[in-house]
């Protein structure tokens, strides 16, 4: 691969890009219409960073300039056009719907004389979720074409005048691609659920401390005692009133949460039309209606919980919804592992157990990065004790424990 054979362009919609060659490199082992029953036939499925997600966050107007996402897609072409690679990016006006906080480091800039937005985001609008940024063809060598992505990033921010360029909850083959490239490293946690061969809820709980295992069979008894019941929908039998049940409970639940939700009505709609294969709706039911819900999107291995929300409070209803079914759900299909979202160290009693989420930046102004690069070294060690101490209080039962 050599500059005479490949160039970079951008594009301001992903509509620009045909949906099948997008997934050619988003997810070319596994496209849409593998079922997600079929695990057998999938490697490494992710429903985020396919065309049929990011085009719906952009044709809904979730994302747009207007909202203060603009596209800003990197596509690396071969001497006959086709994309060998393609880079989700979007040009930003604030630090909302990130998950990953610079906040203060924008409030620091802007204190010292510098203007912090436009700011670049690599990412998927809204999603804390960890998946590919860098997305390669089999056709291209890979290591070659993430190289010219991560360089074509920064050559983007300075023809964009942005401060700075953040790709975020990155793999760990794409953090090492940004840090090679002199980006600055970031890690956070989240918690996440892994799958150690069970055969039903009962052989997960049976891995845990006594204490814990009494504890979530009593509030899942808890959360079903006033009658309400649970059920999965996903593909067809996700109806239009299904999507106005749940986007109320979005619209409820995220005003409260966030103050202003970010997804709106349209968006459902596109997604389940276009993806409902690949989604999980877990919806909880009382006298006859729905009261809660939460929404969750099915990768080759992975169950990632996104938003959840109610128009009616019962004690751990959402943990029940949110976590357990979950849970119940990756076991029934074989999924490895369930993603819950961002935050939280009430999952850990759960089940949940921290991860490392990971990060990379690129500042633009030198003085900048040396002191975003000094917070960052301290925020690292805090994290990474952080995470240890949380680890040494999982609720699995240790060997001498009773079973």
């Amino acid at each position: 691969m050599t500059a005479e054979t490949i160039r970079l362009r951008v594009e301001s919609e992903i509509a620009a890009l045909p949906a099948a060659q997008w997934n050619a490199c988003a997810n070319p082992l596994n496209p849409l219409n593998v079922s997600s029953k079929d695990a057998s036939q999938e490697t490494s499925y992710n429903p985020f960073v396919s065309h049929e997600f990011l085009s719906a966050l952009e044709l809904s107007g979730s994302v747009s300039a207007r909202s203060g996402w603009h596209p800003q897609h990197l596509v690396l072409e071969g001497e006959d056009g086709t994309p060998l690679a393609v880079c989700p990016a979007y040009l930003k006006s604030h630090s909302q719907g990130e998950y990953v906080f610079d906040h203060g480091w924008a409030d620091a800039y802007e204190r010292a004389g510098g203007q912090y937005y436009p700011k670049l985001q690599v990412s998927v609008p809204f999603t804390p979720a960890t998946g590919p940024r860098l997305l390669v063809s089999p056709g291209a060598h890979a290591p070659a074409a993430r190289r010219a992505l991560a360089q074509g990033l920064a050559t983007l921010c300075d023809m964009r005048g942005a401060s700075s360029v953040h790709a975020t909850f990155l793999t760990e083959t794409d953090a090492a691609v940004f840090e090679a490239e002199g980006w600055l490293a970031r890690i956070d946690q989240q918690f996440h659920w892994n799958n150690r061969g069970y055969g039903s809820f009962e052989e997960f709980l049976a891995d845990l401390a006594s204490r814990k295992r009494k504890a979530i069979r009593r509030e899942r008894r808890d959360a079903l005692a006033d009658g309400i019941e649970i059920r999965w929908l996903t593909g067809k039998e996700i109806t239009e009133a299904d999507w106005d049940a749940f986007y109320a409970f979005y619209m409820e639940t995220g005003s409260r949460k966030w103050g202003r939700p970010y997804l709106n009505r349209r968006f459902y709609s596109l997604i389940g039309e276009r993806m409902a294969d690949r989604i999980l709706l877990v919806m909880a039911r009382r006298a006859g209606r729905w009261i809660a819900g939460a929404i969750n999107f099915i990768g080759s291995d992975t169950l990632y919980g996104r938003h959840w929300g109610c128009i009616e409070e019962h004690p751990f209803l959402h943990f029940e919804v949110c976590y357990h079914q979950a849970i119940d759900f990756a076991i029934s299909r074989g999924l490895a592992t369930v993603e819950a979202g961002a935050q939280g160290e009430h999952k850990l009693a759960r089940g949940y157990l921290p991860v490392t989420t990971r990060s990379a930046h690129f500042i633009a102004d030198p003085g900048f990065r040396e002191a975003v690069a000094a917070y960052l070294e301290r925020e690292r060690a805090y994290s990474q004790d952080a995470q240890a101490e949380l680890a040494a209080h999982a609720p699995f039962r240790h060997e001498n424990d009773e079973p």
